[in-house]
């Protein structure tokens, strides 16, 4: 379980990192910082992000799921306003942001299915 934790913190620092490279208006100071923002986006993620789901879940639906951007925008915005040298200016950065870093997550969730695959098959 914590093995798949770090996994995912890995996978989310390289989207975050990746985002700063390719986004204007993201910036991250260090790699200090970046593991810090990973790790509070994992727990924001974890705690924060279901709540405002379910509380914008009209919208979302509304919107046929593209609200969802909006709300990855907002958890890493939220993680930039907790962590001192991760920046995120502007809306579309954060959404920009959030589309790099959710495909960033995406391939981390196949890499550690692949994994459960394998395990089974033994």
């Amino acid at each position: 379980m914590l093995a798949k934790f770090v996994v995912r913190v890995i996978f989310g620092a390289l989207g975050l990192w990746v985002a700063s490279k390719l986004v204007p208006g993201i910036y991250v100071r260090d790699t200090t910082v970046l593991i810090m923002a990973a790790l509070l986006l994992g727990v924001v993620n974890a705690f924060v992000r279901p709540v405002v789901t379910i509380l914008t879940l009209p919208l979302t639906i509304l919107t046929l799921g593209l609200f969802l951007l909006i709300v990855n925008a907002a958890m890493i915005g939220l993680v930039s306003i907790f962590i001192h040298g991760f920046e995120v200016h502007g809306l579309v950065a954060g959404v920009l942001a959030a589309i790099v870093t959710g495909i960033s997550s995406w391939i981390g969730g196949m890499v550690l299915r692949d994994d459960r695959r394998e395990y089974r098959r033994r």
